[in-house]
């Protein structure tokens, strides 16, 4: 009778396991509907059913994870209006590349609470601009405690989905992510694989360096074109060959990988979750807009850059690949669209 129940409990499970849903990654929070990493974009994902929130780390000069795009903020905040900090403006290498502009490193979390988020690509989401200058830079905590005050209210479990920004960078000046990053997802109740979490990086050795600290889920981005750049010498196409994914899946669960990689400009499939499948690991890709400018070019219609193009063939065309997940930066919409 036991041996019945138990043989009836697999064929119950394993067609669904078989049949998952990719996971919907609210890109910054909801950033198509408000400016990108605000606790508004974040709440707005959440309430549009976004199974995780992504947040991309950078620290400020006393060590505290603040959540931007990128560590200089002149493009996503009003830095450039206060004249008390026209004195922080510097040029800087990162990555090899000379940057210009006003770097999070270089001020306090209380000098930074006194600017205000601006939409990033006012050209193309003009609606967005209209909440210019309501929101502050969030911490990485505040991030986490509007997950779990939405957990409760909503009696869901909501995922969180990382990204370490210049990791190697950051070491080099003396503010490492990793042990404030991993503190607070373990007093946020997230520590295991089993837990909605997953932490990701272009680069490889602090997803090396986490491998030997934690067992929540690793991901390794990758891009179409260049490399990490803490690698000199190895491409994101050297690690995507066959052998090149085996050795990611030693010590990252997934990869993040540029949506070109996975459907090509007419749409089709390429073959690439099929292969990382075999490989051992996930796929999730980013990122899917809205916009023309952004969508293959099968799913583009009309002239205009900044309309939107067809949305929803574009999320069935990437469910059809039967990847594990993807970024979005129109939550609601792509739910809707894939159907869950």
């Amino acid at each position: 009778m036991l041996k019945s129940l138990f043989a009836a409990t697999l064929l119950a499970v394993i067609p669904s396991l078989a049949m998952a849903e990719p996971i919907i990654i609210a890109h910054r929070g909801a950033s198509g509907e408000r400016p990108e990493h605000t606790l508004a974009a974040y709440e707005r994902a959440i309430d549009q059913g976004a199974d995780y929130i992504e947040p991309d780390l950078v620290l400020t000069k006393d060590g505290v994870l603040v959540v931007r795009h990128e560590n200089e903020i002149g493009g996503t905040t009003d830095v450039a209006s206060h004249p008390e900090f026209a004195d922080r403006k510097a040029t800087k290498t990162i990555d090899g590349m000379n940057l210009t502009g006003w770097f999070t490193e270089d001020f306090t979390l209380a000098e930074l609470r006194t600017l205000r988020a601006r939409e990033r690509l006012p050209e193309v989401r003009t609606a967005n601009r209209r909440f210019d200058g309501l929101y502050q830079v969030p911490t990485f905590e505040e991030v986490l405690k509007l997950i779990e005050a939405k957990d409760a209210e909503l009696r869901r479990r909501i995922g969180i989905y990382p990204e370490t920004k210049h990791p190697t960078y950051f070491a080099s000046i003396g503010l490492p992510h990793e042990a404030a990053l991993l503190g607070l997802l373990e007093k946020y109740g997230y520590t295991g694989a089993d837990d909605p979490a997953f932490i990701q990086s272009f680069e490889v050795g602090n997803l090396k360096a986490l491998r030997s600290k934690t067992r929540l889920r690793l991901v390794q981005l990758v891009d179409a074109q260049g490399g990490p750049a803490d690698q000199a010498g190895i491409s994101y196409s050297d690690m995507l060959t066959a052998q090149g994914m085996r050795q990611v899946a030693t010590y990252a669960d997934a990869l993040g990988a540029n949506g070109s990689l996975i459907i090509g400009p007419d749409g089709a499939d390429t073959g690439f979750v099929a292969r990382a499948h075999e490989a051992g690991l996930e796929v999730h890709m980013w990122t899917l807009r809205a916009e023309n400018m952004f969508l293959p070019a099968a799913f583009r219609r009309g002239d205009d850059p900044a309309a939107h193009g067809d949305f929803a063939a574009a999320v069935k065309a990437l469910v059809a690949t039967k990847l594990d997940g993807f970024f979005t930066d129109f939550p609601g919409q792509a739910r809707a669209a894939a159907g869950h």
